[in-house]
């Protein structure tokens, strides 16, 4: 059998470049190589989200709908949301039980959050959702998780709580591996990474000429004043975007860029047109798809199938294991 991936977004929004280019494009290529397994990540949502999830449901709806339309295909990957799967939830309780506090506490993306988002009080979802991303990795016996180098060490606590239960109970389950992942920097029109929270994001989905008046809007090399002052590609944002979406004339707009021949105005009106013609054939899939709505019911619901029988016999393991239930 192939080995076993699994990874999960959470539905904060319709999906956006740094999405699809940070993740997305990989998952594509992984379907053909790996048993696949991708999640909305609902559940996930709730840890910072739990205030108002009054558009929850329409928002993991359109997460399975851009997965589908970047090209993610059910027939080869298994595509379900986290919480049709309730299994995940008790391994989640029965892994809470033996993961140490101080473990969860040293997770740096904790802090992170509590001071991004400005949380005085944060609830126990939020330091325990380390634990729910053990139960969701482990629950399927994946065999890698495609990460970031920035990322493993989130990865590496799954690896710490799947040992300390293999040591306690039994070998049940094996210790996922990263399966690194090169992912190019997807700025945002200010700048800075593209992200829902800095509202600086270009949807996956989004029509021409909102493409073409965010890229207007987009950050530049701030020593080139005017067309005639020389650019300096490497640092400016637009052309970390030509690098994906134009790259048969990157060296080409460098070197204009560099000489001053090429003004930012032309430079960014380049980039909107290859990016709309790029992403042309995610925004009609996504099209089709909103438009017949029972191929996305389908997928979901056979999806939940094949997860659930998977993450059952799991769980049969850990109760086993455990002697509970």
């Amino acid at each position: 059998m192939a080995d076993r991936i699994l990874s999960g977004m959470r539905p904060t929004g319709m999906l956006h470049l740094g999405n699809l280019e940070g993740a997305l494009r990989n998952w594509v290529a992984l379907q053909d190589r790996y048993e696949a397994f991708y999640f909305v990540a609902d559940w996930h949502f709730l840890t910072t989200g739990y205030e108002d999830s009054s558009r929850l449901r329409e928002l993991v709806r359109e997460v399975i709908v851009d997965f589908l339309s970047a090209g993610i295909d059910p027939e080869k990957a298994t595509v379900f949301v986290q919480s049709d799967i309730k299994e995940h939830a008790e391994l989640f309780l029965l892994l809470s039980m033996i993961t140490p506090v101080s473990w969860l506490e040293r997770v740096p993306t904790y802090k992170e959050v509590q001071e991004q988002l400005r949380i005085e009080s944060p609830g126990y979802g939020l330091l325990g959702y380390p634990v729910l991303q053990a139960a969701d990795i482990l629950i399927y016996k994946a065999n890698f998780v495609p990460v970031g180098k920035d990322q493993v060490p989130h990865l590496e606590l799954t690896r710490e709580i799947a040992r300390r239960f293999n040591y306690l109970y039994g070998d049940v389950f094996p210790e996922p591996q990263p399966l690194l992942t090169e992912f190019p920097a997807v700025p945002g029109i200010d700048g800075r990474k593209m992200s829902k929270s800095y509202g600086n994001e270009i949807a996956i989905s989004e029509e021409p000429d909102s493409i073409r008046r965010k890229v207007r809007m987009m950050f530049t090399d701030p020593e080139k004043i005017r067309r005639g002052d020389p650019g300096h590609p490497d640092r400016c944002p637009v052309f970390a975007l030509q690098n994906i979406y134009n790259g048969g004339e990157k060296e080409s707009i460098s070197v204009r860029c560099r000489t001053g021949e090429l003004g930012c105005v032309d430079c960014k009106s380049a980039l909107a047109e290859a990016m709309i013609s790029a992403l042309a054939p995610i925004r009609e899939r996504r099209k089709e798809l909103m438009e017949s709505p029972q191929i996305v019911d389908e997928v979901i619901k056979k999806g939940a199938e094949k997860a659930r029988a998977i993450a059952s016999e799991t769980l049969k393991e850990v109760r086993r294991a455990m002697g509970v239930g």
